[in-house]
């Protein structure tokens, strides 16, 4: 960062919040509907689904709301940027007004949650912003505010916003929320349990039977068998789905500090200008609120963070007063999946089957779409009526005209790591090449190893080549973390998965003389 003020590695969301102790799964069980995922997809699908009497087991990897979802800027709006024009150009005006009602939903159900299970998650209302400062791009904002309208929300085209500096126009959206993510899923998990839920972390599933029934094994050996399953890990896990090749992974930086609370925006504020930047602010305490910016968006795997991280604090100090002042700092990063349409995918995972569903491609608007997926596919499983936007959604959706070029575009991007990493690998020539702290793809022995170098020294040698897939990962040097820039699977220096879609670890290379 461009002081030296302290600055935590770790989203605040995380930061503020206890550590969760759900045991793991422990003996083979049954229920009718296993969920695998704990981010808000999940725990939201989990708790719709008890609510409508079902028996519900959530397995997740790690620990609950402590992935993408403990890692995002918790807007919880139904304004997605310049969507409304977009999509009512691809998909027509009925289906712009579909997602909208869909996503304003979502945003009301979690205002409903919060009040009807006594839950305090810093929840705020506020109005939500699409801006642009280039004159030149006016008339895009405008067409927006237009197409928002159109679509059902309360929208309007303004020129004056509480940004401290000029706009030349933005998309205001009344009735929107901001809330503080975990400390609404850690109750909401507590309350499921509470109902006869069943919670189960560092439980992650390898395998998946899907039939009239499905079975699914942990990585420890157990295996649940359930009626229906629901994947919610934000990418599939299970391949099976074939949706990987309709999404793209990329991530996104995001930096916190308290200001003064009179110099903090209310409202919440997106541009797509400058790499996209994102700013609202949030509690903090006694005359302060911790504003929040959000930018550098860029592919898994593509190296330079440090650098984003560097422009992001420079945009935010030059651009908003107080935050050059303040006198600490959190930094963490957000990863999304793009799907080709611009839609998410909720429903049943692929054609051939009844009983496995999946919630994916949210785009950005996790926070929205997550409990949009919950309420869709606690419908789906239980039965019942299903919501109007019900086929808008689903993932057996044919690709569109306008999405074959997207499709190749993703296709070809895939080849070209695959295949072009490793014609052209950014690769050191040893070992003692890499400085300590630091990884880097290294051809040892005719084979190339994921190489990271501790502070001490000592390297830790892995396989390149992602567990997912095979794509060559890369190492990031700010977070440090290996990425694959094919798929999105994130991996710990010492080869452990911390992102899917991969279920599996990177191989260890013992290879003489690199300390592995």
């Amino acid at each position: 960062m461009a002081s030296e003020r302290p600055t935590i590695d770790e989203s605040y969301w995380m930061a503020t919040t206890p550590d969760t102790g759900y045991p793991p799964v422990g003996k083979d069980l049954t229920a009718d509907v296993a969920v695998i995922g704990g981010g808000i997809a999940g725990l939201c699908t989990a708790w719709e689904l008890l609510s409508a009497g079902l028996d519900v087991v959530v397995l997740e990897a790690d620990r609950i709301a402590a992935g993408v979802t403990g890692y995002t800027t918790a807007k919880l709006t139904s304004l997605h940027g310049l969507g409304y024009a977009r999509l009512e150009a691809k998909h027509g005006a009925d289906n712009a007004g579909l997602y909208a009602l869909s996503q304003q939903d979502a945003v009301d159900r979690t205002a409903a949650l919060c009040a009807q299970l006594d839950i305090d998650a810093d929840l705020e209302r506020a109005p939500a912003y699409t801006y642009a400062e280039d004159p030149q791009r006016a008339d895009e904002i405008r067409d927006e505010a237009e197409a928002a309208r159109r679509a059902g929300l309360d929208a309007s085209f303004v020129t004056e916003t509480e940004l401290p500096f000029p706009v030349s126009g933005a998309v205001r959206v009344e009735g929107q929320l901001q809330f503080h993510p975990r400390k609404f899923l850690l109750a909401l998990a507590e309350k499921f349990v509470a109902a006869g839920g069943r919670v189960h972390e560092r439980s992650r599933v390898i395998t998946l039977h899907d039939g009239s029934r499905c079975r699914l094994s942990t990585e420890s050996g157990v295996t649940v068998e359930a009626r229906d399953t629901v994947i919610a890990t934000h990418y599939p896990v299970f391949d099976r789905t074939l949706l990987f090749t309709r999404l793209k992974p990329r991530r996104e930086l995001v930096i916190a500090a308290p200001v003064p609370a009179a110099l903090a925006p209310t409202g919440m504020y997106m541009s797509p200008e400058d790499r996209v930047r994102s700013v609202r602010s949030a509690p903090l305490d006694e005359g302060r609120r911790l504003l929040i910016v959000t930018g550098e968006s860029f592919e898994p795997g593509a190296g330079g963070v440090r650098e984003r991280f560097e422009r992001l604090d420079s945009w935010a100090r030059e651009r908003i007063p107080g935050f050059a002042e303040a006198d600490s700092a959190y930094r963490w990063s957000a990863q999304d999946n793009d799907s080709s349409d611009h839609l998410p995918y909720v429903g049943h995972a692929h054609p051939g089957t009844q009983h496995l569903y999946v919630a994916t491609g949210f785009g950005g608007w996790g926070m929205s779409n997550g409990v949009m997926a919950g309420r869709l596919l606690a419908a789906h499983v239980a039965g019942g009526g299903r919501p109007a936007w019900t086929d808008l959604y689903d993932p057996r959706r044919l690709p569109g005209v306008s999405e074959t070029a997207e499709l190749a575009k993703l296709q070809t991007a895939v080849a070209r790591h695959f295949v072009g990493d490793r014609l052209h690998t950014r690769h050191v020539d040893s070992v003692n090449d890499i400085p300590p702290g630091s990884g880097a793809v290294v051809r040892l022995e005719g084979r190339r190893c994921a190489v990271y170098r501790d502070e001490s020294g000592n390297a830790r040698v892995l396989s390149a080549r992602c567990s997912h897939l095979g794509c060559l990962v890369q190492f990031n040097d700010a977070e440090r973390v290996w990425e694959c820039p094919c798929h999105g699977s994130r991996f710990a220096t010492d080869g452990s998965v911390l992102h899917g879609p991969a279920t599996k670890a990177l191989e260890s290379r013992e290879v003489p003389g690199t300390g592995g």
